[in-house]
């Protein structure tokens, strides 16, 4: 079930491009306008992933390794702006100043909520460093930045690497924060070519090009994981690294992270109060509540439903491990790179053709995010089962339990906060996804994307700030419960 519902939308998108045949197909690749969208494209992800990896490297070190004032204040706050939609981002920017839209103002947009990709893995590597070579190192005369370059920094190469390829991707399968700033790329050109034309090959062919384009991270990610590997001899030292003293630089480090804050929290905040007292966004807010109940009930199917395969697929992984347990893996993962606005043309195509009942109905929109967020909840199932003991199963078994019941019994109690946190996962990541959910929702349904999405392309600012509001609430929420239970700095 979970190998067929990611495999459509590829097909899909292989098909649709060469239906005309290939001729057509080579004339809208090798274009020069397709050869423009890729460069912008990858100019944008490759300069947002290199501040990301600034920012978020950064920060980490000096909330884990140093005396900067506030450090569990500044923990939280800069996980934050992983909730925080771009296109909301993008909204409150354009709207305080309409002079960013372009590559600037999507640099800034993308790179504010991107970079705790970043942070938050190397943040949980920084609490598990082994002390001993940074201490070595300062005991050989090695100042603090010294050290943080020749040792902390090659320490930090594997998931500060995880990071980056998730804000590429991330980069590049973006369409709202892109498309509100009127910045084109090759998701902005895909949704236009999609809606504005009935010959639907040039997206599909683009968004075969597009596809192409995301793989070139992972196969980059595979090569470089394989050279970066750090080993150590022993099991390393349980005791916390000792805290830097910054001196002098305490308060410029506390500057640098409110700078970082101010930018990704403080104006977006400034910019949704600004508009909502404005008169004419105040006479909406039973609009905002049906949206916002969609919202959260559209969320919640998803949820469940990616849960409801996520699990059998996490269990497989880790219990019985094989070539066919990694290759439905292998495809589960996949889809998290295929952009949802190359998924929601193919659900589309494939529910008229085939499934004609289920055509702008809340199953294909239900659909269209289990293939996006599929691996999200998988890789958060496969952690929390991982950490359950083997012979627990065993047990059970030898008591004549069937696997039903060993599931029922020992495995789901057991990995329930698990299972919790990737529900979570895939509620806030469908809460804010905004291409599939235009293109897929159901008839006279409207969430807080969607709403916000259509204020915002009138240029109605004040009366798109109380949906972009109660979508930072239904999204922040969530997120802070993640952060207070431990999860989100987790590799």
């Amino acid at each position: 079930m979970a190998l067929a519902v990611v495999l459509v939308p590829v097909s899909y998108i292989v098909v649709r491009a060469t239906d005309q045949g290939w001729s057509t197909f080579h004339a809208t690749f090798w274009r020069r306008r397709t050869f423009d969208l890729v460069v912008r494209s990858a100019g944008l992800g490759i300069t947002v992933t290199a501040v990301s990896l600034v920012v978020g490297i950064g920060a980490a070190w000096l909330v884990a390794s140093t005396d900067v004032p506030g450090r569990g204040l500044w923990r939280a706050l800069l996980a934050t702006p992983l909730a925080l939609p771009s296109y909301v981002a993008a909204w409150a920017w354009i709207g305080w100043r309409p002079s960013l839209a372009g590559f600037t103002g999507a640099v800034i947009v993308l790179s504010s909520i991107s970079y705790p990709y970043v942070y938050l893995p190397v943040l949980g590597a920084l609490h598990r460093t082994d002390p001993a070579l940074a201490e070595v190192a300062r005991a050989c005369g090695r100042g603090p930045l010294a050290v943080f370059v020749s040792i902390t920094l090659r320490q930090l190469r594997v998931p500060a690497l995880g990071g980056a390829i998730l804000v590429m991707l991330y980069s590049l399968s973006e369409f709202g924060g892109v498309a509100i700033m009127r910045y084109e790329t090759l998701t902005y050109v895909i949704y236009h070519s999609y809606r504005a034309s009935f010959d639907r090959t040039p997206a599909a062919v683009l968004g075969c090009v597009l596809v192409a384009v995301t793989i070139v991270p992972l196969v980059l990610a595979v090569w470089s994981s394989e050279r970066a590997r750090v080993a150590r001899v022993g099991g390393g030292s349980a005791r916390r690294p000792a805290v830097i003293r910054l001196g002098v630089w305490r308060w410029p480090a506390c500057l640098a992270l409110a700078a970082v804050v101010g930018i990704s929290l403080g104006v977006p905040a400034w910019n949704l109060l600004r508009w909502i007292e404005r008169g004419s966004s105040r006479a909406v807010w039973s609009d905002v509540l049906d949206a916002g109940l969609s919202t959260v009930w559209l969320a919640a199917l998803a949820a469940g439903a990616t849960l409801l395969l996520a699990f059998p697929l996490g269990v497989m992984s880790v219990r019985h491990p094989g070539r066919f347990s990694r290759t439905i893996t292998s495809v589960a993962y996949a889809g998290h790179t295929l952009p949802g606005i190359t998924i929601a043309p193919s659900l589309v195509f494939f529910g008229i053709r085939y499934l004609p009942g289920f055509y702008q109905r809340t199953p294909m929109l239900i659909g269209g995010y289990v293939v996006l967020f599929l691996s999200l909840a998988v890789g958060a199932v496969q952690a929390s089962i991982a950490q359950i003991p083997r012979g627990l199963d065993d047990v059970a078994r030898a008591a004549g339990r069937t696997q039903w019941g060993v599931w029922r019994s020992v495995t789901i109690p057991l990995a329930t906060p698990g299972l919790g946190a990737a529900a979570t996962l895939v509620f806030i990541a469908a809460a804010k996804e905004l291409p599939a959910t235009l293109l897929l929702r159901p008839i006279g349904v409207d969430t807080l994307a969607t709403r916000l999405w259509t204020m915002t392309d009138a240029a109605a600012y004040a009366a798109a700030a109380p949906y972009a509001a109660a979508l930072v609430v239904v999204a922040v929420l969530p997120t802070l419960l993640l952060t207070r239970a431990g999860r989100l700095d987790r590799p």
